[in-house]
């Protein structure tokens, strides 16, 4: 099935980093089939290559899913990052800038947030976390109405 099929979903593993670099082409492969523009397949490949890091570094490896989306005459493009590592303790507390617990800049959370029209976050000390994100394609009719 063609990336742009609404069924379908990718899944990739995230536990290398060499997966890291898959993830990160396959989101821009998927963006570019979608008619995402440069600037915005550019956004999401940087909103996914530091989530796909979060889940690899922070959580332990995981998984990424990969779903395009149709919303009337919008295509969109939905990622998940999923980890069952040690989970966020203080969500409000990781998403403020500046704030890092591996020695980065600490943009890591609220830069991609920033990246994208929808971002959630479903984590549990001890369970994992889910990153969600969704971006949207501006000025691109979708070939399929639904969700």
């Amino acid at each position: 099935m063609p990336a742009s099929d609404p069924t379908t979903v990718t899944r990739l593993p995230i536990g290398s980093d060499t997966d890291l670099a898959w993830v990160r082409q396959q989101v821009r492969q998927h963006a570019a089939e979608l008619g995402f523009g440069l600037v915005q397949q550019t956004k999401l490949v940087t909103a996914a290559s530091e989530l796909a890091r979060n889940t690899l570094v922070h959580g332990g490896g995981g998984h990424a899913e990969i779903r395009p989306l149709f919303r009337d005459a919008v295509r969109g493009l939905r990622l998940s990052f999923v980890d069952a590592g040690p989970g966020i303790r203080d969500v409000r507390l990781a998403m403020t800038d500046g704030y890092t617990t591996g020695g980065g800049l600490g943009l890591g959370l609220s830069g991609a947030k920033r990246l994208v029209n929808e971002f959630e976050i479903d984590t549990e000390p001890g369970r994992g976390t889910t990153v969600t994100v969704t971006a949207w394609a501006t000025g691109i009719p979708a070939a399929r109405g639904g969700l």
